[in-house]
């Protein structure tokens, strides 16, 4: 089985972490993208802290989709430079992470 990934974005507005969500699962680079916010993120930007209202996505993937998935990110982002991130799920039930598995395509 592939490995399963959690890929985590973040984005400035609910509308956009929803279209990019939408778009990330048409294209069948992942089998479920959660949305959760308003979140806080406290950053360093351009010799600066910045404080800001985000929204992030936990993106379920797996590890080959990686490169594609990250290109779409940013293709579709509207930050100079989105946060894209990948955590290793380290256990799951195997029903649960087959069924992610076979959502996603890497062609």
């Amino acid at each position: 089985m592939s490995q399963v990934i959690v890929v985590q974005t973040t984005t400035n507005s609910r509308a956009d972490a929803e279209r990019l969500a939408e778009i990330v699962v048409q294209r069948a680079l992942a089998g479920c993208v959660q949305i959760t916010g308003p979140i806080i993120s406290v950053y360093r930007w351009q010799d600066a802290v910045q404080k800001d209202e985000e929204y992030l996505l936990s993106i379920k993937t797996i590890e080959q989709a990686f490169t594609p998935l990250a290109d779409l990110i940013r293709k579709h982002h509207s930050y100079d430079v989105p946060e894209i991130i990948a955590l290793p799920i380290t256990n799951g039930t195997t029903d649960y992470l087959a069924w992610l598995a076979d959502q996603v395509t890497t062609e």
